[in-house]
């Protein structure tokens, strides 16, 4: 495999930059959750349309049908995180809910075993549940404020095992085809059924205030072709489990941002919550750059 242009480390640390904004910017909007999440890939698709034309269209012709089905899994199951995702905001804090959707590692670790084979030490077993743990903490504490904030951290953990079904399916298709063609083709499927949903369900397409318009724009500029864009492309060089793990940084992002924007507090459960999921993340990390160095080695 050839060597990536730019560290995919840092292009992961400038996407969990990226998403980080993406929980402010939707409970900001006073638009339903699927119109949200529709216009966020419409806007992406149509900033893509202009680039994947001049530089990526002939790719189209190397996509296998095994590649275009599994990107139509793969932008159906993101299409339906982003709404149950959105949807979890309306119910429970921007803390409690960005932590519990990027608790990725417990569906990776699972779905990575069973579609991959990959093999996992003690050592990222016991991160991963110390992540876990971490989310549980969070769990409690919402359920004690109320039966609705735990309602909020149900569908944020659904939305969780979705969006890890999409890295999955689309860890299979990245590494034959490139980045811009399998995230434009992924994110037209997406767009598409997000159109779907807000019909089927009654959701208004407009008109929305023009502030509305404008967090609609940035969603599209930031979370996706900033953010998820930068870990679609992170795909070839590293795996659902690493990217999945780094994504963790987002709750801190996001909740600091919560905390001067729209005023949130943190309370001790959501903190110490997060602070345990944090630890998990570190003690992944540090076992896969022993990993990875030793297989270098060899």
């Amino acid at each position: 495999m050839q060597e990536p242009k730019f560290n995919p480390y840092a292009a992961l640390a400038i996407g969990v930059a990226s998403v980080s904004a993406s929980a402010i910017l939707v409970k900001a909007s006073s638009a339903p959750s699927g119109v949200i999440a529709f216009y966020r890939l419409l806007f992406t698709v149509l900033l893509m349309l202009p680039f994947f034309l001049l530089k990526n269209f002939s790719e189209l012709k190397m996509l296998t049908k095994k590649d275009f089905f599994l990107s139509i899994i793969a932008g159906v199951f993101l299409a339906f995180h982003f709404i149950l995702w959105f949807e979890s905001l309306n119910y429970t804090s921007v803390a409690s809910s960005t932590v519990l959707v990027t608790l990725q590692p417990l569906f990776a670790f699972v779905g990575a075993f069973l579609f991959f084979k990959e093999r996992f030490s003690v050592t990222v077993i016991i991160s991963g549940i110390i992540a876990i743990t971490g989310s549980l903490i969070i769990s409690w504490g919402d359920f004690q404020i109320s039966g609705l904030a735990l309602w909020g951290d149900i569908l944020a953990l659904t939305a969780c095992a979705l969006i890890t079904a999409y890295l999955l399916f689309g860890q299979a298709v990245r590494k034959r085809v490139s980045s811009t063609t399998y995230t434009f083709v992924v994110y037209g499927i997406s767009t598409i059924t997000l159109f779907l949903y807000v019909l089927v369900s009654g959701e208004s397409f407009g008109p929305y205030p023009t502030i509305d318009w404008i967090y609609f724009i940035l969603l599209a500029v930031f979370p996706n072709l900033l953010g998820h864009s930068l870990f679609n492309w992170s795909l070839k060089w590293l795996s659902t489990t690493t990217i999945s793990m780094a994504i963790l940084m987002e709750p801190v992002g996001a909740s600091i941002l919560a905390y001067f924007i729209l005023d949130e507090k943190i309370i001790w459960t959501q903190a110490l919550g997060g602070f345990v999921v944090l630890a998990g993340l570190m003690l992944f990390l540090r076992d896969k750059k022993k990993t990875e160095a030793a297989e270098s080695s060899l």
